[in-house]
């Protein structure tokens, strides 16, 4: 489910709200779904990203609202996408596009 708007920066794959402290402001977070916890990660995110979603899931209405791109229901994006990806998520037309992709990370060794 598309929401106007276009956000180009690198992706974040959370798996959980309580990670949130990793989310930088203005990088695009993608997650499997969203739920109230992951609330107050939104404003800090210049998209958002998940694998599971349609029109009144929680993901979409809460990027509605505060007016971020959001694509919803993409299936395979954490699986797809590293974070540090440099991706371009257009709500408009309902998809994500890597720009950039990041060489394997230490970040995935270290989980």
């Amino acid at each position: 489910m598309p929401l106007t708007g276009q956000g180009r920066r690198n992706g974040r794959i959370l798996t959980r709200p309580e990670d949130g402290d990793q989310l930088q402001p203005g990088e695009i977070l993608v997650t499997s779904t969203t739920n109230i916890g992951w609330t107050p990660l939104f404003p800090k995110a210049a998209a958002i990203v998940t694998d599971v979603g349609a029109p009144l899931s929680h993901a979409a209405i809460v990027a509605r609202e505060l007016g971020i791109p959001v694509v919803v229901g993409c299936g395979d994006a954490t699986a797809k996408l590293v974070t540090g990806d440099r991706i371009v998520v257009d709500g408009g037309q309902g998809t994500v596009r890597i720009l950039e992709k990041i060489r394997e990370s230490e970040d995935q060794t270290e989980s």
